[in-house]
This record gives C-alpha cells, structure tokens and sequence, in this order.
C-alpha cells in the first residue's frame, strides 16, 4: 500500500489544493434529521455530543455503530443509501482517484469536545490517509494536532495524520460537521501530500 512515495517525510498536516464550494455541501445535510445521526461509541474520549452518518463503511457492518467505525482489518467497503441522498458530497467522494475505503460526516454539537487522543492506525507511513473536508464550521472550533492549532475552512481538504494527539474543542453555537474519508495513501496521494 504504502508507496516510495511514503519515505517522504510528510508533515503532520497538509492542506491539499482541493477545494470544494462549501453551500451544495451543507445544503446536503438539510434533509438530516437529529435521530440520523448515530451517537459515536468511544463515550470516553468526548463531553457533549460527538456524532457520525456513514456515507460509506465496511461490507459486514450492518449494525449503525459498526457502520461509523473505520476498521483498519476491512478490506471490502460499500456505500451506504446515504451517499445516493447526498449528490454534492458523494461528487466530494468521486473526486478522489485513490481507493476510498469508508466515509463518514462527523457531527460535533455545540459546546463540546474530543478530548485529546490518538487513532494508531491513521498514519501515512502505514500506508492509510484521513482526509478532512469541512461542512460547517464556525470561528470558534478549535483543532488542535500535536498541540498546535489547525483552522480549516468550510470546502477546504486537509490531510491529517491523526496517529498523533489531536482534541477538538467546539467553542461556537452552531455544529462542526465534517466529511471525513479513510483511504488508502497510494500514488496519487502520497504526490499530493507531498505538495
């Protein structure tokens, strides 16, 4: 999986040249309702509400839970009736020419916060990419990736490598809801990872 590509040294985080118009995005998400959402399973790592909607998952989650969890063991992966509802996001989807595993809209309610933590199997160098593209957003949502504030537009695309410490304090009044995409860091990744 992981290419010549990966012993480049890539940065903990990259903003990748991929911009989206952010309104066809969010104007997708008006036809979610709250009970859509699924509450996300690792309780300890966030107060307040942290939620998902898989677009895509696993070919043997049937269960909502299991649908919002990125196995790092699956290997086959399906999109789920949400995606066809989406038609901005699923061409967000499309876009990318690397092998997309899952995708899931990460939803973080107002006044709340991913503690601080690690995901091990989020690394580049192990051959796995986590691609961020915001929905919503507001000023006060505070990333923070070893420590260091990250600010990510609404319609940008961030590679993060979440194997490192990273927290996510939603300071604003209104929700953080991202598109996140699970992939494999082949070729064409890795080329724009690498700027």
């Amino acid at each position: 999986m992981a290419t010549a590509h990966a012993q480049l040294p890539i940065p903990d985080r990259v903003r990748l040249a991929m911009r989206f118009d952010p309104a066809p995005l969010a104007a997708d998400l008006v036809a979610l309702e709250r009970g859509d959402w699924t509450e996300h399973f690792v309780k300890q790592n966030y107060d307040g509400e942290w939620s998902a909607l898989a677009l895509r998952a696993s070919a043997e989650a049937r269960h909502p839970i299991q649908m919002i969890y990125s196995a790092p063991g699956a290997t086959e992966f399906v999109d789920t009736p949400w995606r066809a509802r989406m038609p901005a996001l699923s061409a967000v989807i499309d876009a990318f020419a690397s092998p997309v595993r899952s995708v899931r809209l990460m939803r973080l309610a107002p006044g709340s916060v991913i503690k601080q933590h690690s995901d091990p199997d989020l690394d580049v160098a192990d051959g796995f990419a986590r691609i961020h593209v915001p929905v919503l957003t507001n000023d006060q949502v505070d990333f923070r990736l070893n420590g260091t504030r990250v600010t990510m537009a609404a319609g940008e695309t961030w590679y993060l490598r979440l194997a490192d410490p990273h927290s996510v304090d939603n300071r604003g009044d209104t929700a953080r809801v991202h598109l996140v995409l699970d992939m494999v860091a082949d070729d064409w990744l890795l080329a724009r990872l690498a700027g």
